[in-house]
Order: structure tokens, then sequence, then C-alpha cells
């Protein structure tokens, strides 16, 4: 599914009006019988919600949207209360005249909103739920909100059962998700043609709910395409066939892992048990000599283990012997020192395959001192930062990142040519042919020790299944399967996630219990609709 900022969804609609012969009521007709569809489908009926429903109009076509669909509603039986909140307003819209016009004749009690005690008596004292329609302000909402539109928004917040936002929570900006002081905050919000980037970032991912899109008949031509889209079933797709039945094991690859510092070998060991659990032939874990024994006796017994060079003179290594491995996972439980800067670079200039760089390794490398070695190197790279890494390495703030992570992502990738995973409750792949996936599915669960070490084991493990061909260019076979490998990581990841968090609760679940189902994970990704 494609996910388009608002000049792109502008363009959309421009050539559609202009090219296929659509109309603004076309559209605004067509939102009016797809949103009643899911609204009476979704919500009324498994509620068994038999009270008025509240409708709040604001200005312009979000507001004609919204009588489209109160309009629909009624027409199938319903009760829709509408509060026009601009009654005097000379800028309402053509198409929003005419909307008000036709709920009127269909039976949608109009009230005409002076001040804001007329909408919070109604609350107070009518019944005990209420389910919200919101299309007050829509796409095209720019900071800031007024005072009167604030008391508004917190009189419903405070008040409604369900509300759902006509193609975005009104007081959210649609290319950012940025708020100033308060936003209606959605159960559902209905994206129209297309979801947009506000969605999922910063404030408009707390704000939306989940998000639906309505079809409203727009050609698939105009539709597809693009350069930013979910990370879904069909994006995934089957990356990886069935597998020989007569292979052996270094069939399917050897992935190393690096990391491990005294008293954070757990790390490690996730990752390498990541590894191991999507099937990776062989998995190394290598640490520090200081660390070894610790490391020995917690891993699985199915994990080798190996040396990290504690000086450029110690021959017993890893790092002299890189050959052995189809890809490598380093930083997790690494440490953060000069001796781990000098580890990852070495890697990184020596290793003839892709890596997965990961917690203390992202944290030794720095974006305006090593872009060169990273865009020059003959092979993948995958960064798997969470946000405050990300920002440390790139140099910007948090809050920068948060507001615009797909403006930074892009241009990260860009200067060093690798593939991000900005990691978060919506987390964003980046990738240098220019393409962005947004993988949106909060579990707090996941918010755990660990959690991020195994979705680096499982890139690690997933990327040496796909093994470099040594006598040839170098470079790794296929970028296109590079990078559906890394979405199916992501993805199993994500779905082994939410079955934990079914099985045991966002309480109880640790990042073991995302290794543990995996095999449930990659059962589920062969069907549809897993998200």
């Amino acid at each position: 599914m494609r996910v388009v900022d608002i000049n792109e969804m502008k363009e959309i609609e421009k050539v559609a009006i202009e090219e296929y012969g659509f109309t603004e009521s076309l559209i605004i007709e067509n939102v009016g019988t797809r949103g009643a569809d899911f609204i009476e489908d979704s919500i009324l009926e498994e509620l068994d919600y038999v009270g008025e429903i509240v409708l709040l109009v604001g200005r312009g076509n979000n507001a004609a949207d919204g009588l489209a669909i109160s309009r629909n509603l009624v027409n199938r039986g319903h009760r829709v209360r509408a509060f026009i909140l601009f009654p005097d307003d000379d800028q309402s819209s053509e198409e929003q005249q005419k909307q008000v016009h036709l709920a009127k004749s269909y039976g949608v009690r109009i009230n005409e909103v002076k001040n804001i005690n007329q909408v919070q008596s109604y609350f107070e004292e009518t019944q005990d739920s209420y389910v919200v329609i919101d299309a007050v302000l829509g796409t095209g909402f720019k900071l800031p909100l007024s005072q009167y539109l604030f008391e508004l928004f917190n009189c419903v917040n405070n008040s409604k059962s369900i509300t759902i936002a006509v193609d975005i929570p009104s007081g959210i900006t649609a290319n950012i998700g940025a708020k100033s002081s308060v936003a209606i905050s959605a159960d559902f919000t209905l994206a129209i043609g297309l979801p947009k980037t506000g969605h999922y970032i910063d404030e408009g991912a707390r704000h939306s709910g989940q998000v639906l899109t309505l079809d409203v008949g727009f050609p698939k031509a105009l539709i597809s395409g693009g350069d930013k889209a979910l990370l879904t079933s069909d994006v995934i797709g089957h990356t990886f066939g069935a597998r020989n039945k007569f292979a052996h094991k270094n069939t399917f690859g050897h992935t190393l892992v690096v990391g491990g510092s005294p008293g954070l070998t757990g790390a490690c060991i996730m990752a390498s048990n990541g590894a191991l659990k999507v099937g990776t032939g062989l998995v190394t874990a290598a640490t520090w000599k200081e660390s070894y024994y610790e490391l020995t006796g917690r891993s699985l017994p199915e994990v080798m283990t190996g040396l990290i060079p504690s000086s450029a003179k110690d021959k017993e290594s890893i790092i002299n012997e890189l050959d052995r491995y189809d890809a490598v996972v380093i930083g997790p439980g690494l440490g953060v020192n000069e001796t781990s800067r000098d580890i990852v670079i070495e890697l990184l200039s020596q290793f003839a395959g892709p890596v997965v760089v990961d917690a203390d390794a992202i944290k030794v490398l720095d974006l305006s001192k090593d872009s060169e070695l990273l865009h020059t190197r003959k092979y993948p790279t995958i960064f798997t930062p969470h946000m405050g890494e990300f920002a440390k390495f790139t140099g910007a703030s948090v809050d920068e990142v948060l507001q615009r992570p797909i403006d930074y992502l892009k241009e990260v990738v860009d200067r060093t040519n690798s593939c991000f995973i900005m990691k978060g409750p919506c987390s964003f792949l980046g990738f240098p042919n220019g393409n962005v996936f947004i993988n949106y599915y909060p579990n707090d669960g996941m918010a755990t020790g660990g959690s991020g070490d195994v979705l680096a084991g499982i890139l690690g493990g997933l990327l040496a299944q796909n093994p470099l061909d040594r006598n040839q260019s170098g470079i790794f076979m296929d970028k296109t399967m590079l990078y559906q490998a890394i979405c199916l990581g992501v993805g199993a990841h994500t779905v082994a996630g939410k079955i934990a968090a079914k099985k045991y609760g966002v309480r109880a679940m640790t990042a073991t219990s995302i290794i543990e189902h995996l095999s449930d994970a990659f059962q589920e990704l062969n069907e549809d609709d897993i998200y």
C-alpha cells in the first residue's frame, strides 16, 4: 500500500480530475458511501450501537466528506446529529454548502454552534456513550490551533466513546504528524484514497488509531508506484522458496555475530539465537577474551564461539578468518570504546559480504567521519538504530528526527549507500534505491531489552542464506532480493512479537519470547492480511 505526502495526494486528485473525468462531487460521494459502509459494518453493528452519531463539521471538503458519510448513515436508518462549528463562515466551500443542504434533506439533525458550551452540554446531558465522526480540519490543517478548537477537542476527547477521523485526526498535520496543543484522539482514521505520511509520524501515529484506506475509485495507475509504502504481506511476499531437502548445513550460510562485552553477553546470545532460528546453517558468536567463558556458559550448544582480537597482534581471532562467513552482525553488547570502533571499522573494510550494524557498533560510528567508508563499501551494509542511536549517528537531535524521520532517513541512506531500519513503535526502512517502507505495528511488549538484538540476528541469519558469488563481482547477487530479505526479517520479527504478546501479554513477554515464536511467524507470513 502506497503512502503519500500532501503534494503527492493533490497531484493524484488533479490528474484524476483533469485526465480521467473525476469531479470533487464524485470523490465526496464515494467517500460518503465507503465511509458509511465501514462505520456501519465495523463499528455500529459490532457495538450494537443505537444512539445518536455525532458529526463535527468544520470547513472545506473534509467537512463535505463527513456530511456525505452522515447522510448515507441516516439513509440506512441511523440517527446523526451534525454540529456546524463555523455557521457564519464565508470560507465554506461550494461542495460543503451542497452537502449541508443534502444532509438536511435526508434528515441529519443540524446544530449551528455559537459557543463550546452547546457541545459540552450535549455530551453531558444526553447519552452515556457516543460515536463521533471528526470532519473538522482534514489534511489542509496548518499550525497553530485556535483557542476555540482547543476547547472543542478537549471536550470531545474527554466525552467520546469511539471517534472516527475523516482522512486525518483534526489538529494533526498530514505531512509530519505534528500537533500544536491538542488534537482529536481517533480510534479509527479513514484515509481517503491513500494513507498519508502524517498518520505514522510523531503525534500522528499516537492520534490516528487504526488507519483504514477508503477506496474512492482512483485509477490503479495513479495510486500505485511512489517511493513510500506500508510494509505488508504483499511487499514481503514469499522471499525464500522451499528449502532443498537434500542440502547440507553449508548450503544455508554461516552467520557471525560479534559483541558481548562483560555483563552484556546476553545481547550477543539473543542475536545468535535469532540468526539460528531463521534457518541459518551455521552461527558463530565472537566476543572479547574477558567475556568468553560467560558467553560459552550461556549460549545454545548449536552456536559456535570465537574471539574478537584485543590487539593488532592477536592472530587467534575471527578477523583473520572472515572468508568463512556469509554475513556478519556486529554490535550487540559490543561496548562503546576506541577498541570497539577499531574492530567495527576493520570489519567493514575487510569483510566481503553483508554486515548488519547494530547497537554499540552504531554508537562508535559517526556520519560525518565515516560516510565515505560506508558509501564506497562494495557490499551491503544494514544499520538498525532506534531513534536515539540514529540521532547520535547523524548529529541531529531526537526531536528533529521524530518530526522528519523520512527526510532524515533518505538523506542518511543517500550519504552512506546503506540500508537503514529506524526502529520504533512505527519503524522506517530506507534503501539505496530510494524506497521507504513503513512498518506500523505498535506493540509495547517489544519495548524490552534484547528485542533489537533479536532483529539484528534475524537479519544476519536471512542474509547469510543468500551468499555472495565470490567468483564474480563481489556484490550481493540481487539487490531486490536483499531488500526483500530485510523486509522479511522486519516482518517476521513484528509478527513473532505480535504472537508472543497475544500468548504472554505485553507485560510478561520478553525478547526470548520473540525468538520462540519465529516459527509461528513464518507460518503466518504465508497468509494474507497479517498486519
